[in-house]
């Protein structure tokens, strides 16, 4: 697979109303097919496969977006669980799907089988809805985990 058949390449020229951030490295954004409301993507901005492609820059920064991100979800959505799911086979270009779980999905649908809520639960405007809230938090607590600068 190359960058020109990725789609999660493609997500480079995703709406910034579907963008949560983007910055050099990673990029987060709800993505067509799976914009259920609380379920966003994270994903390296370079065409990387799979986690063993990430470069040490990359696999450094991954930690700190994950967290921030799972956090403003969660924030955001009040989610019971908050999934970070990581498959890559259909689309090897390595990116995670964060899904936020509420207290009202059923227990067959709970864990690996969240997915199945992909199409049951899709709904594209209240999943965009969500971007704004999600933005903010993300960005105030990624702004929380900056190290104190030395003087």
């Amino acid at each position: 697979m190359t960058a020109t058949d990725c789609l999660i390449c493609a997500m480079e020229e995703a709406e910034e109303s579907a963008t949560v951030f983007r910055d050099p490295l990673w990029a987060c954004e709800i993505i067509p097919g799976f914009d259920v409301p609380g379920w966003f993507v994270l994903r390296v901005r370079r065409h990387a496969e799979r986690l063993t492609g990430l470069d040490e820059e990359e696999l450094a920064v991954f930690g700190r977006r994950a967290r921030d991100l799972v956090g403003a979800v969660s924030e955001v959505t009040g989610a019971a669980a908050t999934y970070l799911l990581v498959f890559g086979e259909r689309n090897p270009h390595f990116h995670v799907l964060v899904a936020a779980r509420g207290e009202d999905v059923p227990e067959d649908r709970r864990n690996g089988d969240i997915l199945r809520l992909r199409a049951e639960r899709a709904d594209p405007v209240a999943a965009a809805r969500l971007v704004p809230a999600v933005r903010e938090a993300y960005l105030r607590l990624s702004r929380e985990a900056l190290p104190a600068a030395s003087g």
